[in-house]
């Protein structure tokens, strides 16, 4: 069985790392540089960027930051904001990027995942899906959270799988920042469908919530931001929690 990893996100807003409740509401949370090296220390498995308002501002990720991440740490490195094609995934990795994830893009375009799997493997290209449950279903969200697709969130997680992307990145947006634990139901049943890695994120806020999601889901990973950043959590130390909880981890 593949080691679970713990993956903490830095959200970035005009080159600080930020943090909100259910999308909005952000506050500062520090020098993304400065986080990323601490995190490494602390033994994180990944580290993934996330520049929230590019898209939005229909602009292109702040390669400058990610290169100055990318010098400072050793750990895998995911980054994403405003790609919207090979060329800007060829940036990205120049500049020190391992992995791209994409969104809103590959919603319009759901081809760009193909040519960046072609170009790139399928290793390289995460797809994140924003999902909220409305009505009486979990719907696919964009925009930063802005916009309602029609898409439903299982059905869209499984024909990413098929585009060839090489992971999910799933965020519950009802649970975002709240810290009342990771969404279990849309996050088993997306893992559940798709033979790809999942990473569960939105609303952890202590360690039995990354025990849960681990327990409850078969998603391979588990993202979080705020609690790492304020330093609720130490990644040592919920390792260290979740190996004496029975969960291999890496």
């Amino acid at each position: 069985m593949l080691k679970k990893r713990i993956i903490p996100c830095l959200d970035i807003k005009e080159g600080r790392t930020v943090k909100g409740v259910n999308f909005i509401d952000l506050i500062d949370a520090g020098d993304p540089v400065e986080l990323a090296k601490t995190y490494v220390r602390q033994g994180a498995d990944e580290l993934v960027f996330l520049d929230i308002t590019a898209t939005i501002e229909k602009r292109k990720t702040l390669s400058d930051l990610v290169e100055r991440i990318a010098v400072e740490i050793n750990i895998p490195f995911t980054v994403g904001g405003g790609i919207e094609s090979v060329n800007d995934v060829s940036a990205l990795i120049k500049a020190g990027a391992d992995k791209v994830t994409v969104n809103s893009s590959a919603v319009r375009n759901p081809d760009l995942i193909s040519e960046i799997a072609s170009q790139f493997g399928s290793q390289c290209i995460v797809v994140a899906i924003d999902t909220k449950f409305v009505g009486d279903e979990w719907r696919v969200f964009v925009d930063g959270g802005r916009t309602a697709t029609e898409l439903k969130t299982v059905n869209w997680a499984i024909t990413v799988e098929e585009l060839g992307a090489g992971e999910i990145m799933l965020t519950s947006m009802n649970n975002d920042g709240t810290k009342s634990g990771f969404s279990l139901d849309i996050t088993a049943a997306v893992s559940r469908n798709v033979n790809i890695p999942v990473i569960a994120s939105g609303g952890a806020g202590s360690r039995k919530h990354f025990r849960d999601v681990f327990y409850n889901t078969s998603c391979s990973a588990a993202l979080a931001a705020s609690i790492f950043h304020f330093g609720e959590i130490d990644i040592r130390d919920l390792k260290e929690y979740l190996k004496n909880e029975g969960i291999a981890i890496r």
